[in-house]
């Protein structure tokens, strides 16, 4: 017999914007689960389970190579100063190409080979800052989209620039936006660039995805087509890659049924269900070769220092979608994204079958009558990784995983080891230490690497994750 399960989420944050450590007691939850719903846990901040991929709403997915360009800064915390490298970090892409960034969470340490996923602004702190833009503004107007550097000291009015000084000037420039920090180049024309990009910085728009699918989950009857789903991106074309499993029938077409292998922006592709199929599930891909738009963010899959791109060479990038379809009965299609105004991630449930789908969230029973759809907020604490599993009828089953970053620490109280500018080794509060063997500066680690590691492991101990089943009201099937 199905057992429901309950789930709690505990969070200690005091409000979108008022800065704040990163201790470790603030960042516990508690999840008590009873019969069927022990497939769920949470994972550690510094590591993810190989076998499931996160949540990904498509575009580049990238490994952090590490701090390469980059010059002195000074960070000033509660009366003291502390020494920082300051400037571009380098990404390699999955599948080719390399990304440039500037971090966005001055005291939040990055984590050596971290993965990274181009994320939408609204599931990072940039969502509920004011200055998203003007940061925009500067990654355009500066160092290394402006790589005449005498060009770009003529006009700033900074004398000589140098590409570690022209990088050190940018991102003190926009961890004054990012962090609201008191921060300040060590070198002067750095610190001239950085105060004429933040004088002149205006406020623009996001930048729109280099590739996503929208919806990324369908359902519906077999023998139909189902879709459409809509492809978005800023490449001339996509290559289109149809279910693997060729035993179901199912192939990728257009509104007509004619076989789509490529398309283009805006193109819609549905999943053409032979009538005899057996109920099940599939996915299509979508993949090309572009440029990733400037200002796009990069969230780090474990708990990682958030990203902006400054610059990217042609790069590859994917989207994937899913059907379902069954005959008869509940038919459902879930998805899940980061909610970060409301602290947590939400779960949408559509039903495109004949009857009822049923589902228990925390405790609570919501029902999606055939034809609609719901959308669950689940609560997770800032910086809490999170891991669950929705199962359905037919042998559906869903995972999703990430971390939850929505806002920057505010102060590098319990994230970061701190030294002052008179000490030997400063290590950084932007990610990386710079001690005098210079390892770490390379790689992008951090002296706080053992901090986040205790992290990982005290949530491990103290966190679970949350496993929601998915029924149909009336009978129970064999798997539950």
């Amino acid at each position: 017999m199905f057992s429901a399960s309950s789930a709690t989420f505990s969070s200690t944050n005091a409000g979108a914007n008022p800065p704040r450590g990163r201790g470790i007691a603030r960042l516990a939850a508690s999840v008590v689960a009873s019969g069927l719903v022990i497939a769920g846990a949470l994972v550690g901040a510094g590591t993810a389970s190989a076998d499931e991929a996160p949540q990904h709403q498509g575009g580049a997915t990238a490994v952090l190579d590490g701090l390469k360009t980059f010059d002195r800064a000074v960070l000033t915390t509660d009366g003291k100063k502390q020494e920082l490298p300051a400037g571009l970090f380098e990404m390699t892409v999955d599948g080719g190409g390399k990304l440039k960034t500037y971090c966005i969470d001055i005291h939040n340490p990055t984590q050596d080979q971290a993965k990274y996923l181009e994320t939408p602004w609204n599931q990072t702190s940039l969502g509920a800052n004011k200055n998203a833009g003007r940061i925009r503004w500067i990654l355009e107007h500066s160092y290394p989209q402006i790589d005449d550097l005498a060009a770009l000291a003529k006009q700033a009015g900074t004398g000589p620039l140098t590409e570690r000084t022209a990088a050190a000037g940018t991102q003190v420039a926009i961890w004054r936006y990012s962090d609201n920090a008191d921060v300040e180049a060590g070198d002067k024309q750095a610190e001239k660039l950085a105060d004429w990009l933040g004088e002149n910085a205006e406020d623009v728009a996001e930048p729109k995805a280099s590739l996503a699918l929208d919806p990324a989950a369908v359902s519906g009857r077999s023998g139909e087509r189902l879709g459409p789903v809509t492809v978005r991106t800023n490449a001339g074309q996509v290559s289109v890659t149809p279910p693997a499993d060729s035993a179901s029938g199912v192939k990728v077409t257009d509104k007509s049924g004619k076989p789509v292998t490529a398309a283009a922006n805006g193109a819609e592709l549905y999943f053409d269900v032979p009538a005899g199929a057996a109920d099940g599930t599939a996915s299509l891909t979508v993949q090309a070769t572009t440029s990733v738009p400037v200002g796009r963010a990069f969230a780090g899959v474990t708990k990682s220092q958030t990203q902006i791109l400054a610059g990217s060479s042609e790069s590859t990038v994917s989207a994937t979608a899913t059907a379902t379809w069954a005959k008869k009965g509940a038919i459902p299609a879930v998805t899940a994204k980061k909610n970060c105004a409301k602290g947590g991630v939400d779960v949408t449930a559509s039903n495109e079958g004949d009857e009822a789908f049923t589902f228990e969230l925390a405790g609570i029973k919501h029902t999606v009558e055939a034809g609609a759809s719901e959308t669950v907020t689940v609560p997770v604490a800032e910086d809490q990784a999170y891991d669950f599993t929705i199962t359905g009828p037919g042998g559906f089953t869903k995972t999703f995983k990430g971390v939850l970053d929505c806002k920057t620490s505010g102060s590098p109280t319990g994230g970061t080891d701190t030294q002052t500018v008179d000490q030997p080794a400063p290590a950084s509060a932007g990610g990386s230490s710079t001690g005098t063997g210079g390892d770490l500066a390379e790689t992008g680690g951090s002296s706080a690497t053992p901090v986040i590691a205790g992290i990982a492991i005290a949530l491990v101990v103290v966190g679970g994750g949350a496993v929601f089943l998915l029924r149909k009201r009336k009978t129970q099937t064999a798997a539950e």
